[in-house]
C-alpha cells in the first residue's frame, strides 16, 4: 500500500493571555491563533501488523523517545478501539523545531486524526474527541482545521476563513523551553477578552496592542530571549515581535516579502548559531 502524504502546518500564537486555572490544574487560557507555511511531512499507511511503526527523521527528529504524542495517541485509539483494530506505518519528517511554542507534536496529532475522521477510520463525536485529545495536548483540537482561530478562556473555538498575509521572520535560540515549567511559574492573571469572538479581534492595531502572557516569564528565567526580542524588535520594517506559545521561538511580522528576507540576513550576520526561517501566515 502507497504513502499518504501529509501537510502537518505550524501554528502560531498572534496573543496569548492567562486567565487562571482550571480545576484539571492546566491553565486556562485564551489565544488568537494563526497557521503557517512550515510544516512536518506525516507519511502514512496502513499495515498488516500486530503493532504500529512509528519512526521519526528529519532535522529536528533528535532526542524524540518512543514517549511521544503520535505514539501516545495511536496507544489511546487502540485502548479505546477507535479504529477497528487497523495497524498504521508513521513516518514524520520534523521541519518544526522541538520546544519552540510552533505546536509540532500537537499539529501532527490534529492532522492524523483529520484524516482519520476523512477516511471514516476514526467514528467519535466531537465530545469525546476533545476530551481524549486534552490527555496527549489541549493544543491538539487548534490544529484540526488550519484557519485563524480565537480561543476563548471557556474552550469555545471561532475559526474564521478570512485570512490576512503576514511575511514572518522565525528565530530560535540553541535551546527550548520547558511548556511545564513556564506554565508553572504564571503568577499574575489577566481578565478574559476574547470570551465574544469577533473577527475584529484580528485587526491589526488589536493584534499590535495584544501580548503573550507567558513572555515575561519567560523572558525572567532566559535572559538570551529577552535580548534577542529586543535585538529584532529594532529591525527595519517589522509590525512587531513576539514569543509563540510557551517560545522559545520569536515570530517577527512583516507586509513585505523583501523586508523579510533584508532582516533574514541581518539576522544571520549577527545570530548565526541560532535557528531561523522566513515564512508566511497560511
Amino acid at each position: 500500500m502507497k504513502f499518504i502524504k501529509i501537510k502537518s502546518y505550524a501554528k502560531i500564537n498572534l496573543s496569548l493571555n492567562v486567565n487562571g486555572k482550571l480545576k484539571s490544574k492546566l491553565h486556562r487560557i485564551e489565544s488568537l491563533v494563526s497557521f503557517i507555511n512550515l510544516y512536518d511531512l506525516i507519511y502514512l499507511r496502513e499495515i498488516k501488523s500486530n503493532k504500529h511503526k512509528v519512526y521519526f527523521k528529519g532535522k529536528f527528529a533528535k532526542g524524540i523517545t518512543e514517549n511521544n504524542t503520535v505514539s501516545n495517541f495511536l496507544k489511546i485509539l487502540d485502548k479505546n478501539k477507535l479504529i477497528n483494530n487497523k495497524k498504521f506505518e508513521i513516518k514524520v519528517i520534523k521541519n518544526i523545531p522541538q520546544k519552540s511554542g510552533l505546536g509540532g507534536g500537537s499539529m501532527n496529532v490534529a492532522n492524523l486524526i483529520s484524516y482519520f475522521l476523512k477516511e471514516k477510520i476514526l467514528k467519535i463525536n466531537e465530545k469525546d474527541l476533545i476530551n481524549m485529545t486534552k490527555i496527549i495536548s489541549s493544543d491538539i483540537v487548534l490544529g484540526l482545521e488550519h484557519k485563524n482561530t480565537i480561543l476563548s478562556s471557556n474552550g469555545k473555538l471561532t475559526r474564521y476563513d478570512k485570512k490576512f498575509s503576514y511575511y514572518l521572520l522565525i528565530v530560535k535560540p540553541n535551546f527550548g523551553c520547558s511548556t511545564k515549567f513556564i506554565y508553572s511559574s504564571v503568577r499574575n492573571y489577566s481578565r478574559p477578552k476574547y470570551n465574544d469572538p469577533n473577527k475584529l479581534l484580528f485587526n491589526e492595531n488589536n493584534i499590535i496592542k495584544s501580548k503573550n502572557e507567558l513572555e515575561d516569564v519567560a523572558f525572567k528565567k532566559y535572559s538570551k530571549l529577552k535580548n534577542l526580542i529586543s535585538y529584532l524588535s529594532k529591525l527595519q520594517n517589522i509590525i512587531f515581535a513576539r514569543m509563540s506559545g510557551s517560545g522559545s521561538s520569536i515570530v517577527v511580522y512583516f507586509h513585505s516579502k523583501k523586508a523579510t528576507d533584508i532582516a533574514a540576513k541581518e539576522f544571520k550576520r549577527k545570530y548565526n548559531n541560532y535557528w531561523c526561517i522566513t515564512s508566511k501566515t497560511i
